[in-house]
């Protein structure tokens, strides 16, 4: 049977010279490893879990499989920024995505801003005012349990927001799984194509978003069809979520998406245990030997609920800032919220911690 690789930084430092140097730049960011373990499986059943220093870890590098070869290149990945439209969204530090839901079954707003295009407005023009680089306009709700919706319907509710913060000049993302809406919401000013399904639900949505030369956020879910959650049955969920999307990255290269425009996304909370997603979100650091940017939604997700005395969605904001930042110390590059302003000050905040630690030579000897 073949042996797959797995190659996770699980020390990371606050710096290079905190590690005297010992350290390797993670995905051309702000967040450093000095200490990694490669773990190998043979199907479900893993086989082998050594540890490295980073230094010691390129020493044995000629002696080690390709594919750890492959992966300690792609940890390295600086990537280019993504060009929306007249906007540039930098990758070499965290940028906050704000979410404009126009569903009437939202689980985190309760539709407010389907009905009402002044109150949606005004919402994602404070998000935008608040320090969002992009706004993320979805019209399905993929809550576990949400009916399907007819696509005429996610068109008449997508269309004109989108339109609505295009002529604000904003950075937009829509969140389909159809390419009927994926089309018509780029045709009216978005820039980013963000599918839940991983451009699997449709048939056609592969070609298009290769034709379109719109970047593309693939999300893992282990569902087909209308549910996305159904088939969560896994080995060991870290290592499977990261080889299906590995698979998935691979097909989108296949069908003719340019590298730099793919963004890959564990799908924290779909199809997941809280087990799993607490281990899906400690393990962070390892999907970027997939060398793509990564995108992390958890704000207001259930998981923070079961972690909370049950509190209802509007009351997550404790939880949902701790995810976030939980993804920037694992430089993560896209963090998609409803609480933009709370994230932004603490993006701030983190980013003040990091440019210290990286002029801070206390720690180097005489």
């Amino acid at each position: 049977m073949t042996l797959s690789h797995y190659l996770q930084p699980i020390g990371l430092a606050t710096s290079p010279q905190a590690e005297h140097g010992d350290a390797v730049r993670i995905a051309g960011g702000l967040v450093y490893a000095s200490r990694f373990a490669l773990t190998v499986r043979e199907g479900a059943r893993i086989v082998a879990r050594d540890l490295y220093g980073a230094r010691a870890l390129q020493a044995a590098l000629p002696g080690l499989d390709p594919a750890v070869q492959a992966q300690f290149a792609d940890l390295q990945r600086a990537h280019p920024a993504l060009q929306c439209g007249a906007r540039t969204l930098r990758l070499d530090q965290p940028q906050v995505v704000g979410i404009l839901n126009v569903t009437p079954d939202s689980f985190s707003d309760g539709g407010r801003f389907m009905d009402d295009p002044e109150v949606a407005n005004a919402h994602a023009a404070a998000m935008l005012e608040a320090g969002a680089a992009m706004i993320d306009i979805g019209g399905e709700s993929t809550r576990p349990g949400a009916p399907g919706v007819w696509e005429g319907d996610e068109l008449k509710r997508v269309v004109p927001a989108v339109e609505r913060l295009a002529a604000a000049g904003a950075a937009i993302s829509v969140d389909t799984r159809r390419v009927a809406v994926m089309e018509a919401a780029l045709a009216a000013g978005a820039q980013v194509i963000n599918d839940v399904s991983a451009l699997r639900y449709d048939p056609r949505a592969l070609a298009f978003a290769a034709a379109s030369g719109a970047p593309v956020i693939l999300m893992h879910a282990p569902g087909e069809g209308e549910n996305l959650h159904a088939g969560g049955d896994y080995a060991h969920v870290v290592l499977d979520v990261f080889d299906w999307l590995a698979a998935r990255r691979d097909a989108a290269l296949a069908a003719g998406i340019a590298r730099e425009r793919i963004v890959l996304d564990p799908g924290i909370g779909f199809g997941k245990t809280l087990a799993e997603n607490l281990a899906l979100l400690n393990a962070l650091p390892l999907f970027h030997a997939l060398g793509q940017p990564l995108m992390v939604g958890a704000s207001r997700k259930r998981m923070i609920g079961a972690l909370s005395n049950e509190a209802p969605a509007h009351r997550r904001l404790g939880g949902s800032v701790m995810l976030a930042v939980q993804a920037m110390q694992a430089g993560v590059q896209l963090l998609r919220v409803h609480d933009v302003a709370e994230t932004v000050q603490a993006l701030h905040v983190w980013r003040g911690l990091r440019d210290a630690a990286l002029t801070d030579f206390s720690g180097l000897p005489a």
